[in-house]
């Protein structure tokens, strides 16, 4: 993993077409903007996970037994 230190203001690179704006720092917190091509998808952590699931259960379906 690479850790960087940022300022506000200050931007990273990821390739040549994305880029995290540093907008806002409030405590613990940062507040970046993402700028990515239109067909990259970006989520939070929490939500990519829960799609990756749900992908997961359409392609894998739960069989339930019948009583």
């Amino acid at each position: 993993m690479l850790v960087l230190s940022r300022a506000v203001g200050e931007i990273i690179s990821i390739g040549d077409d994305i880029a995290l704006h540093i907008l806002e720092l409030n405590g613990s917190q940062v507040k970046f903007g993402v700028e990515a091509p239109a067909g990259v998808q970006v989520h939070r952590a929490e939500v990519y996970q829960k799609i990756v699931e749900r992908q997961g259960a359409a392609t894998h379906p739960v069989l339930v037994p019948n009583p």
